[in-house]
């Protein structure tokens, strides 16, 4: 790990001066002599060190007043794997701010989720990161406002309570701060192309049809109806997208997921309405259209679209202890770069995990189709087949549980997730302790190692979860002349810490399912 990177100042030089985009995220470099904060991989000339200090956060770099460069743009730099990695109090902290908590429920609604109080939360992330959770949160709003302004056509009023702010002042004072250029500025400043662009899918959404217009250059797109935005989500190379894709699609439930044209889509459930997305590989980024009934769900619908595809893994120090094992290592070095598939709602993948329990992969899919069409919320997809969201846990805490066609085992085993998760017995979302969630899981009635460690994986989040049951990751073990029992392989997986989870990735890999390829 590379926890307080920002510290090692020999360490980051060198990074900067190798402008080595793997540490990007990682720390930022404020400059002296020009007051601008800058990711390592920057194209400009490095500065002399004598003139860098190192921030581990874009927040602190505004907080000791450093203005983004317009060079290298390091608000759009992809996040910090440890916040993903760690189960600590600082970690959970950060992917709720990325959630939009902070704007949503204010810095008591932090402290509240989490268990501590505001004054320890505060404390907490000013000692890590330089700042604390307010001034986080800001940084967020910035970096969607900037968005906003570059591609879309919307008023800057609209823009301000989009991106969260709480009025137009604050919006323009903190966007001048931040960038040194007034939000008007910021949109001048696009290119003639970009710009027009802007300006035409204005006209069309105000003309109520046409195509609009795209545009692929920057940060995003320029889409052509109000609420629909395509942008680039940035990630650390390298990237295998087989498994990854490949695992979402075999798994996709009917109307709520489908594979079409290229693209992973699916419905998404936010604080503030729904959305649509439509996710899609390409050599340097994932494009991302998304779709929403309400544009103050952008931010949240970003972070969670990353979290699902686990866009802010560091697969070089992943694939590097990955190779340490001599049998492992030619796995790795076949495809390197394979992420966790995970999910964009940890209580939905929960019910998905328990429909899935002995059963194969189809059936899965048809149990969970038929609970989306009885229960989801019907909503409109104009660019494709989907058709609900999927259900919420109050609405499946209401369905008899007689009509359910499962086990009678089985039927309980839900029937009790989903009524826990309804009236927050149980809470799993990305502020979730992994250790004190698995706990609760396991004592639900049908829940055995498998399903809670499969959860742990794929919905909170854990990089160390691991399924030594699993009969595919053990076939799979014995065919490579690992131990394949449990417990033998439970204790050869010790070297593989803390990145089992991805080991799992590698080892379904050579397996023929169509989990591992990517859709054609």
């Amino acid at each position: 790990m590379r926890n307080g990177m920002h510290t090692d100042i020999e360490r980051c030089v060198r990074a900067v001066r190798s402008k080595d985009a793997r540490f990007d995220g990682w720390f930022f470099t404020a400059v002296l002599t020009t007051g601008i904060y800058c990711r390592p991989s920057c194209p400009v000339v490095p500065p002399k060190p004598e003139n860098m200090t190192f921030h581990p956060s874009a927040a602190a770099c505004q907080q000791a007043g450093f203005r983004a460069c317009k060079r290298c743009r390091p608000d759009t730099s992809p996040g910090s794997p440890e916040w993903n990695q760690r189960a600590d109090l600082v970690a959970r902290a950060m992917r709720l701010i990325g959630d939009g908590i902070v704007d949503r429920e204010g810095v008591p609604g932090l402290a509240g989720r989490l268990g501590y109080s505001t004054r320890q939360i505060e404390r907490q992330l000013l000692a890590e990161l330089g700042a604390g959770p307010l001034a986080l949160a800001r940084a967020q709003r910035a970096q969607t406002a900037r968005l906003l302004i570059e591609t879309t056509p919307l008023p800057m009023t609209e823009i301000a309570f989009a991106a969260g702010f709480s009025s137009i002042r604050t919006f323009n004072d903190t966007v001048r701060e931040v960038f040194a250029l007034s939000p008007s500025e910021l949109r001048d400043r696009l290119p003639r192309n970009r710009a027009a662009a802007v300006a035409k899918a204005g006209r069309t959404t105000a003309a109520g049809g046409g195509t609009g217009a795209r545009t692929d250059g920057g940060t995003g797109a320029v889409a052509t109806a109000s609420g629909t935005l395509s942008l680039r989500l940035p990630f650390r190379a390298p990237l295998n997208p087989d498994n990854l894709f490949g695992h979402l699609v075999a798994t996709a439930v009917p109307g709520v997921e489908e594979w079409r044209d290229g693209s992973y889509r699916r419905t998404l459930r936010l604080p503030y309405g729904h959305g649509i997305v439509a996710l899609t590989p390409h050599a340097d980024h994932i494009g991302c259209r998304l779709t929403l009934s309400d544009l103050r769900d952008l931010t949240v619908a970003i972070s969670r679209c990353r979290r699902m595809l686990d866009l802010d893994a560091d697969p070089v120090a992943v694939d590097d202890q990955l190779r340490t094992d001599p049998l492992l290592a030619p796995l790795v070095d076949k495809a390197p770069g394979r992420r966790v598939p995970r999910t964009v709602d940890e209580a939905e993948f929960a019910v998905r995990a328990v429909l899935g329990q002995q059963v194969s992969t189809a059936a899965a899919r048809t149990h969970a189709a038929r609970l989306v069409t009885a229960h989801g919320e019907p909503v409109e997809d104009p660019e494709g087949g989907l058709t609900h969201l999927f259900p919420s846990p109050d609405a499946l805490a209401a369905v008899d549980p007689e009509t359910l066609a499962m086990p009678r085992t089985r039927r309980t085993t839900f029937t009790t997730l989903v009524r826990q998760l309804a009236d927050g017995t149980l809470h799993l979302g990305v502020e979730s302790d992994w250790a004190e969630a698995r706990a609760r899981l396991l004592n639900l009635p049908g829940f055995g190692p498998w399903t809670v460690d499969v959860i742990a994986m794929r919905a909170l989040g854990d990089p160390d979860a691991f399924l030594p049951t699993d009969l595919g990751v053990r076939r799979a073990a014995q065919e490579l002349g690992l131990p394949s029992t449990p417990a033998a392989l439970t204790a050869r997986a010790a070297a593989w810490r803390p990145w089992r989870a991805y080991a799992v990735q590698y080892l379904w890999a050579t397996d023929s399912h169509p989990i591992n390829f990517l859709p054609v």
